[in-house]
């Protein structure tokens, strides 16, 4: 009787059971090829179209005048002081050279007023990172609806396994995927012309990971315990769905929020995604702001914290029916 009740035979440990779970989800997706491609692609795509094809710069630089053609200006001597006599003329190519030169550094000065940064595509780079955290996570809660679907999840829960690994491992799947892609996505993002801040060493990547767990186990959690009440997959692709835009876009992963109108400022300021962003986009392009960088991380923390209660409290009600 006693080798019956024998706690690491029948009860195994958490951390056994997480990591099991855990390298079984890895493995599922590291197994199709084509899924970590196309998700890595993706934010590729984003990156290479419309972060190339915003070239801000060029609004504000001597090339945006090569098309415009400036006529001659004459003055009649009588309006000039003193008065001369005759007509001063001043050439339009004058006047084009001259606009070019007041031209010709604008776009930078701009960029770095409105933006942090002199070139469109180092702040959007930066901000695919969130996006791809945002995506990620959502998109792992989907695959325990498949386990329901096909009795992996009744499997798992006739046996010893603790209910926290389970939905840990969830979690931690969604996190550690994110992590990955967003290194993957950095590395590419510096192939393609990111230009780094002179603060910016290997170890900030370390505080890069370090956000991205906080917004990835907040949100994984919550979508997690909504995709564990759904036995359709259509279900969790709508809140994807109605969740993801409004996340994206009111957020400064595209725009600053100082440029955005009061009423969605106010949003952006308590989105975690402009959070997220404002923190790697310290820790990688912007010069590094110690309490900036620390309100961004108390606020992700304490997002991490309350959302993780509740997703994972939701859960363990929902897997103990």
């Amino acid at each position: 009787m006693s080798g019956m009740n024998g706690t690491n035979e029948y009860y195994p440990s958490l951390l056994r059971g997480l990591w099991a779970l855990t390298v079984r989800e890895l493995k599922k997706w590291l197994k199709d090829p084509v899924m970590v491609l196309m998700l890595v692609l993706q934010p590729l795509i984003w990156m290479g179209l419309l972060g190339k094809s915003m070239n801000i710069n060029a609004i504000f630089s001597a090339g945006s005048l090569s098309g415009v053609t400036i006529p001659d200006i004459y003055i009649p001597g009588s309006y000039l002081i003193p008065p001369v006599s005759g007509t001063l003329v001043i050439p339009g190519s004058f006047i084009t050279q001259q606009l070019q030169q007041a031209f010709s550094d604008l776009g930078a000065k701009v960029m770095q007023s409105a933006f942090g940064v002199t070139d469109y595509f180092s702040y959007m780079a930066v901000g695919i990172v969130s996006m791809i955290v945002v995506m990620t996570t959502m998109f792992s809660g989907m695959s325990i609806v498949w386990d329901r679907r096909l009795g992996f999840l009744n499997k798992v829960m006739s046996t010893p396994v603790s209910r926290a690994a389970i939905i840990f491992s969830k979690v931690l799947n969604g996190t550690l995927r994110a992590i990955f892609q967003a290194t993957v996505i950095l590395a590419l993002a510096y192939l393609l012309g990111l230009q780094l801040s002179p603060t910016f060493t290997l170890l900030n990547l370390l505080g890069i990971y370090a956000a991205i767990f906080l917004v990835g186990a907040g949100l994984s959690s919550v979508f997690i315990a909504f995709s564990l009440r759904s036995t359709r997959m259509e279900r969790p692709m709508q809140i994807i769905n109605l969740v993801m835009m409004p996340l994206m876009f009111a957020s400064n992963i595209f725009f600053p929020i100082s440029l955005m109108p009061e009423w969605m400022q106010v949003v952006a300021k308590v989105n975690p995604l402009s959070h997220l962003t404002d923190a790697v986009r310290q820790l990688t392009i912007l010069p590094l702001d110690g309490t900036a960088l620390m309100l961004d991380f108390v606020y992700l923390g304490i997002f991490a914290s309350v959302l993780s209660a509740i997703g994972i409290v939701l859960s363990w009600k929902y897997l103990t029916k």
